[in-house]
């Protein structure tokens, strides 16, 4: 499985962890809520969501909206598939947000994660954010080796273009410490403490993520993606 397809199957689930959904109101979720999904296909989302029924972590059923009792005879079609998350597939996304590995902290798969932090216990997302650090810290110092041995052959445009990089990850780093300070002074009241089970919403979680080098706004915690 691709690092793209495990993003979007950790996503598919943390999403219907909330509600049963259609598959355009999984697209319309994926693309509104999670940066990282700005632009992607049904033809990308429906094998996925093959994928996550072969292995029981989601059911199909009908859809049950009057909606869709009415569509369905007038248009000569079947009324829309609704997935839902099995117990087995609640467990497996469970699983998914206990996971603290290096892909955690890369730039789509932190996106991804950071979405769905409301679910995530504390001492996850601790680690996750201090990972996200020190893999971003680790990024500037090679950046600005590589500026300072570049910097006499690059005209004025190259080397402005470089700056706005490296200062876009400062201000991810910065974002970061606010965070973790945050985290370690007990002050996050929206998702479940240290040793509290997961919940079962989203309340109060992130929503869109901001594009690489965007400050994080009141409404758009931090994401950066490749």
């Amino acid at each position: 499985m691709s690092r793209r397809s495990g993003i979007l199957e950790f996503a598919v689930l943390g999403l219907l962890r909330e509600s049963p959904m259609h598959g355009y109101e999984l697209r319309k979720r994926l693309n509104t809520s999670l940066g990282v999904f700005r632009a992607f296909s049904y033809g990308t989302l429906y094998p996925c969501l093959k994928t996550l029924v072969a292995n029981g972590w989601l059911i199909e059923e009908p859809g049950h909206t009057t909606e869709d009792a009415l569509a369905a005879p007038l248009a000569g079609r079947r009324a829309k598939i609704v997935y839902r998350l099995t117990a087995e597939g609640k467990e497996h996304f469970e699983e998914l947000l206990s996971q603290t590995g290096p892909d955690a902290y890369e730039d789509e798969h932190f996106a991804a994660r950071f979405a769905f932090f409301g679910q995530t216990s504390r001492d996850v997302r601790m680690r996750v954010l201090e990972g996200r650090r020190s893999r971003l810290e680790e990024r500037l110092e090679k950046m600005s080796a590589s500026l300072a041995r570049t910097r006499e052959r690059l005209d004025d445009y190259t080397l402005e273009l470089q700056r706005h990089g490296m200062e876009s990850v400062e201000r991810e780093v910065r974002w970061l410490n606010e965070l973790i300070e945050s985290e370690r002074a007990g002050r996050d009241t929206k998702g479940p403490g240290h040793g509290e089970p997961a919940r079962d919403t989203t309340e109060g979680a992130p929503g869109v993520l901001p594009r690489p080098g965007e400050t994080p706004g009141p409404d758009t915690p931090g994401d950066t993606a490749t």
